[in-house]
């Protein structure tokens, strides 16, 4: 295994044109290795946070992270050959999951995770055999066995330096626990509510394995992309790989049937063979052609029709028909309602010997920005300026664009169930799981999965997620009964939960034990702790006592005393007597007020009836007043 894995399929290309006399890259390459975050939880003395190189194959995680256990097989540890067990790795339900730790060299980086999954393993963590700047883990060159199990590698993995994967290993080997966590949701820049992504790719369909690969991508991913454009939740721009070939062989044949524009803008054969079926050439025309469709559409306001154009001209006007040219090209414009003659003018005459605007944009944009660098491997995606790295598929690809957005302005897409990575359904996710009530900690999200004790019925449980949730609260007993002891005897039920105080499982009065699975009857009896007094008889029953008293005598609990029943009756009648009398008082107590009130309204009204007779009250008219002189008249 070389250290130039991550400039594989760049540097072949390089190296197939540079030999043949017809190509070289148009500039000097500069490759980002795009990293995620490894932090070690335990032991101590490696707690802290480290850098890996994220595997170009397989589904990270991106905008999620992941936590496990490190385990470092015995036998086998390169995992070039198959393990002895489909099930030697996989976590047992409630654990963590297990991330393998394996040996650099005497494979490809692809045949060992695809080992360590087949073993159960959740994640790989590959470890560098020599002291290096941290690499990408790229794709071989197709073959018919790699072709074979690539696409079908589902898990994670990581390359981590030499000197902390032997540390990692020590600590394993000397038995200590080693957990940490992967965590790519910086992998991907989420500045705000739109994505900015830009897709690397190529018309030619005659390339093998990764041409289909990209294809079959395009059509699945197409839905989702239109969506996403339509609804402006991201700003999609295609791009397409050029070189050019040296000025020595501008006139060579070889170079005339791979390039326009004079030796400008070249591409590989097709089928790597000069002597037939398509040119380089062609093939730079038709990405030239796709990159005018996407600028005409965008002008008119429909850039998602890209996507309608570079699907339905693979589906109608493949190579092997003989399909592949300017005529099926212009059937499927036509049918999409795009502008042809405008595209043909964004085009341009390959044959001038002049520079193409698009295409020498295109050769420019090719050289990495700030973090972001080179494109040298097809495809290639890069979402927020930053390299993607795994496998070219609908969901894991999405993730990584939802990934992208601001956190809580993720577009529907992201929110819908298609992209969920359906971890729960492998051993719950390694989370805490109550089977008995149905309630399990595991969630699935488009950032991953997440351990995190859920709410159920009203009721909150608490924990790690992973190894413990517990009610806590009102209604917690509802659930389980709160995970503590309970029993049923004679109908009657005693449980040993708690809905207030400190949600502690406690034994009930009149038994003893831990309260979660055991709760004993206390014989009280035995322990003399009731029924003291002389003539007491004490009787054990299931949670309690009955005490009784000898002859005639009651037995009084609160005083654990026994009197006679004639003193019993004696201080009843009493007490009803005195109740009687009190009543009557009150009732004469009330008469009483009642006669003094009415009394005194009957000679108030007397009072007022004998003064008017004599004086002029308030309301009625004076007496007349007559004068002397009338009375003498």
């Amino acid at each position: 295994m070389g250290p130039s894995v991550g400039f594989r399929l760049g540097f072949v290309l390089v190296a197939w044109g540079l030999v043949s006399g017809i190509w070289a890259p148009p500039v000097a390459g500069r490759f980002v290795v795009e990293k995620n975050s490894l932090m070690v939880i335990s032991p101590s003395e490696l707690k802290g946070k480290h850098d890996s190189a994220i595997g170009n194959f397989g589904i990270p995680q991106y905008g999620g992270s992941m936590a496990g256990a490190v385990v470092y097989p015995k036998e086998n540890a390169a995992a070039c050959d198959e393990f002895s067990r489909p099930d030697l790795f996989r976590s047992k339900v409630g654990a963590l999951p297990n991330f393998l730790l394996i040996d650099r060299g005497d494979c490809l980086f692809t045949k060992k995770v695809w080992n360590a999954q087949n073993a159960g393993a959740s994640a790989v963590l590959v470890v560098d055999d020599k002291d290096e700047p941290l690499i990408t883990m790229d794709l071989p060159l197709e073959d018919d066995e790699s072709a074979k199990y690539i696409q079908n590698i589902t898990i994670p993995s990581a390359l981590i330096d030499k000197r902390f994967g032997e540390q990692l290993k020590k600590a394993v080997r000397s038995g200590e626990m080693v957990n940490v966590n992967l965590d790519w949701r910086e992998a991907v820049p989420h500045p705000d509510e739109r994505v900015e992504y830009e897709l690397w790719t190529n018309s030619n369909d005659e390339c093998g394995a990764k041409c289909d690969m990209l294809m079959n991508f395009l059509k699945e991913f197409k839905g989702v992309a239109q969506l996403l454009e339509k609804g402006g939740y991201s700003q999609f721009t295609p791009h397409y790989i050029t070189w050019y070939c040296p000025q020595a062989f501008i006139i060579s044949k070889q170079c005339k049937s791979q390039c326009i524009n004079k030796g400008r803008y070249c591409a590989p054969d097709p089928e790597q063979d000069f002597s037939i079926g398509y040119d380089g050439k062609d093939v730079v025309i038709e990405n030239l052609r796709q990159l005018c469709v996407f600028r005409v559409a965008n002008e008119s306001k429909r850039p998602w029709v890209w996507w309608d154009y570079v699907t339905d001209f693979h589906i109608r006007c493949p190579m092997n028909e003989k399909k592949y040219n300017k005529e099926c090209a212009d059937t499927v414009m036509e049918s999409l309602g795009l502008d042809i003659k405008k595209v043909e003018q964004c085009m341009g005459d390959p044959n001038a010997d002049s520079d193409n605007p698009l295409l020498k944009m295109e050769q420019d944009a090719q050289v990495g920005t700030g973090s972001r660098g080179d494109v040298t491997i097809l495809p290639t995606l890069i979402v927020n300026n930053r390299q993607y790295r795994g496998k070219f598929e609908k969901k894991a690809v999405l993730k990584a664009i939802c990934a992208g957005f601001e956190e809580t302005t993720e577009p529907p897409a992201c929110l819908s169930d298609d992209i969920e990575t359906n971890e729960c359904l492998d051993d719950n996710g390694g989370c805490w799981q109550d089977k008995a009530s149905n309630i399990t900690a595991c969630k699935d999200t488009f950032r991953g999965r997440i351990c995190e004790c859920p709410v159920f019925n009203g009721v909150q449980f608490k924990g790690d997620g992973y190894s413990n949730c517990e009610a806590i609260g009102p209604g917690r007993c509802r659930i389980n009964n709160g995970g503590c002891w309970q029993e049923t005897h004679d109908g009657k039920t005693v449980s040993a939960c708690q809905e207030s105080g400190d949600g502690k499982c406690q034994c009930p009065l009149g038994f003893e034990g831990d309260g979660v699975k055991v709760c004993e009857n206390i014989n009280e009896c035995k322990k003399k702790t009731a029924c003291q007094c002389p003539e007491c008889s004490c009787k054990d029953t299931w949670g309690s006592y009955e005490c009784t008293c000898s002859g005639d005598l009651l037995y009084i609990k609160e005083q654990d005393t026994c009197i006679s029943k004639k003193s019993s009756e004696a201080k009843a009648t009493w007490a009803a007597a005195w109740v009687l009398l009190m009543v009557l008082a009150i009732a004469s107590f009330g008469a009483y007020v009642i006669y003094k009130y009415r009394l005194r309204s009957y000679m108030d009204s007397e009072i007022r009836a004998i003064m008017a007779q004599y004086m002029p009250l308030d309301g009625q008219g004076g007496l007349p007043n007559h004068s002397l002189e009338e009375i003498h008249a």
